[in-house]
């Protein structure tokens, strides 16, 4: 489990992270979110002591990662693939690692075999096709047996079948009941592979619930709905103080309808006797929450004139 208790960071005048409070718990598979200089790389960088904090704690199973004599047995990190040296082998690297932190050497052949790699565990991983050698610097990173698990980015150069591997790795570990925290700009990937959300902006806590319930409270709900007498519908779905909007260019007969449920629109209709080709509930999805949320931790924007 991680706990982060009033993190805070600060460099001179600027605050990266600031009084962040909370809990990966195992079992799931845990998205941690947010905009660019949101305090996320520096709050992964705590946890695993590679950044003192100004205050505050981050531990794992209750301890300071740097307090682990061996930290390997206790948890892994990948913050970037990159780290990997490109003129050693998947063999060598791993059982430096094995070595390092007295785990035994069947560790490495286990692990080569897990992840697809043992074919190619004595070639060097700069020598690699740009793909292959993608796929390898991510899957030694989350190749260990570990009770804690933080990625950075994960499926960052990945080709579909890679990203299905570490979605399925992911879910795997996490079933397994490991702590899995997973940082990404990725909404996509996040709403695929997470169940439950750690969300910050700048280096303050957004949300910590459920993807399903972040993306509902991001927006209200909107119902699509089709009829062939679209200016009979609009007129009663705003008389009851819905907003009802055309549903793009070139779908006369289609309506957005936000303010009202399904449920509501369909007696209104009935009432009036307005026929309904077609009516469905909008689910919002976890970019639309997402961008909604943190619209105001927004550091920097794209096509801001300066």
């Amino acid at each position: 489990m991680i706990e982060v208790n009033e993190l805070t960071k600060r460099y001179g005048k600027t605050t990266a992270v600031n009084g962040l409070t909370f809990t990966v718990r195992p079992g799931h598979v845990t998205g941690f979110l947010g905009p660019n200089g949101a305090g996320k790389s520096t709050t992964l960088r705590m946890l695993l002591g590679l950044t003192e904090s100004t205050s505050g704690t981050a531990t794992i199973d209750g301890h300071l990662f740097r307090d682990h004599p061996r930290g390997l047995r206790h948890a892994g990190a990948l913050l970037d693939a990159h780290d990997v040296h490109g003129g050693r082998s998947a063999a060598a690297y791993l059982s430096a690692l094995a070595r390092s932190n007295g785990i035994p050497r069947r560790w490495v052949d286990e692990v080569l075999e897990e992840v697809g790699l043992a074919p190619a565990a004595r070639r060097r991983i700069g020598g690699f096709s740009p793909g292959h050698e993608a796929a390898a610097r991510h899957r030694h990173g989350p190749a260990r047996r570990l009770p804690v698990l933080l990625f950075d980015q994960p499926v960052n150069g990945l080709d579909p079948e890679g990203v299905r591997w570490v979605r399925g790795l992911f879910r795997r570990l996490a079933a397994e009941g490991r702590t899995v925290f997973v940082s990404s700009h990725l909404m996509s990937e996040t709403q695929n592979t997470t169940e439950h959300l750690i969300v910050i902006g700048r280096g303050e806590l957004i949300a910590d619930e459920s993807v399903t319930e972040f993306a509902a409270r991001g927006t209200r709900q909107s119902v699509t709905v089709r009829t062939s007498d679209t200016t009979a519908l609009a007129s009663v779905l705003e008389a009851e103080g819905a907003l009802v909007q055309p549903a793009g260019s070139g779908t006369e007969e289609w309506l957005t309808v936000t303010g009202l449920s399904a449920a509501r629109i369909g007696e209104l209709a009935s009432h009036h006797r307005i026929v309904l080709l077609e009516l469905a509930t909008r689910t919002f999805s976890l970019e639309e929450a997402f961008m909604e949320l943190t619209a105001d931790s927004v550091e920097y924007r794209a096509g801001e004139s300066r």
